[in-house]
C-alpha cells in the first residue's frame, strides 16, 4: 500500500552546499510520518555540465539523468505511513532548460546561509568552486519565481538560526509549510541511511557522527577569505541578502 500521491505534503528544501541541509533531512527524516530524498537531480548536474565531482562516476550510475522521470518520482507516491516527503534540493542543480512548473505542486522552502561561511567550508572538500556552484544566484531567482506565485515570501530558514535554537525556528518553518512540528525533528540516531546519496562516503562525516543539530557557527570575516574567494562572496552577497531579509528568525 502506498500513500495517494495527492495526499501527501512534500516540501522542496532550496540550499546550496556547505549548509546544514543534510542535518536538515536528518530532522525530517527522524518524523515517522515523512519520506526524504537526498538531491535528487545531482546526477542529471553531473551529466549535463561535465563538471568533475568527487564519486562522479558511481552518482551517474545511482541516480536517473531523465529529468522528467526525476520530476516524476518526486510527485509519485509514498511509502505506506508517510504522509510528508522532505526533497533535499541544490539549487545549482537546476540547470536551464529544466522546466521548474512541478514546484507549483509542492511546498517551497529556503535555506541560506553566509556566501563566505559556505566558500570557507565548501573549499576544505573541493579547491575549484565559482559562484555557479554555489547556488546563490539560482536560489534567489528560485525564490523569485515563488513568491511571484505566491504574492508573499516563502519560508525562508537561516542555518545557524536552527543551530541557535532548533525547536523554535523548525516550528516556525513547519508552519510556514503547512504541517505540525513534531519534537522527533530535534534528535537522530548516528550513521548512514538507505536514503542517503551515494556521495555520503566524501561529504557526510560530520552528520554520520552526529544524534542532533550542532552548536551556532562562528561566522568568518569575508577580508580573511583569498583575493578570489572575497570576490565569489561579495557577488554572492546580494542575492544571499535578498532572502535574508524574509528569514523566520527564532527571535522574532
Amino acid at each position: 500500500m502506498t500513500a495517494p500521491a495527492d495526499t501527501a505534503v512534500r516540501i522542496a528544501m532550496w540550499s546550496g552546499p556547505r549548509n546544514i541541509s543534510t542535518a536538515m533531512m536528518r530532522s525530517f527524516g527522524a518524523r515517522t510520518d515523512c519520506h526524504v530524498v537526498d538531491e535528487p537531480f545531482y546526477a542529471l548536474y553531473l551529466e549535463r555540465t561535465g563538471i568533475v565531482h568527487p564519486m562522479r562516476e558511481e552518482i551517474l550510475a545511482s541516480q536517473k539523468t531523465d529529468p522528467d522521470a526525476v520530476i516524476a518520482d518526486l510527485m509519485g507516491p509514498l511509502p505506506a505511513g508517510k504522509t510528508v516527503f522532505y526533497q533535499k534540493h541544490m539549487t545549482h542543480h537546476m540547470l536551464p532548460g529544466i522546466d521548474l512548473a512541478w514546484t507549483q505542486r509542492v511546498q517551497n522552502a529556503f535555506l541560506i546561509r553566509r556566501p563566505e561561511d559556505v566558500l570557507a567550508s565548501y573549499v576544505q572538500k573541493r579547491e575549484e568552486v565559482s559562484l555557479e556552484e554555489i547556488g546563490f544566484r539560482q536560489q534567489a531567482e528560485i525564490f523569485d519565481r515563488v513568491a511571484d506565485r505566491l504574492g508573499k515570501a516563502p519560508p525562508v530558514i537561516e542555518g545557524n538560526d536552527v543551530l541557535k535554537d532548533p525547536a523554535k525556528t523548525l516550528a516556525l518553518l513547519c508552519t510556514g509549510v503547512g504541517i505540525p512540528f513534531d519534537p522527533a525533528m530535534l534528535s537522530w540516531e548516528p550513521g548512514r541511511r538507505d536514503t542517503d546519496g551515494i556521495w555520503a562516503p566524501h561529504w557526510y562525516h560530520a552528520v554520520e557522527a552526529s544524534t542532533g543539530f550542532g552548536p551556532p557557527r562562528e561566522g568568518i570575516d569575508a577580508s580573511a577569505l583569498p583575493d578570489h574567494l572575497r570576490a565569489i562572496a561579495d557577488a554572492a552577497r546580494p542575492y544571499y541578502e535578498t532572502l535574508a531579509a524574509h528569514a523566520l528568525r527564532p527571535q522574532d
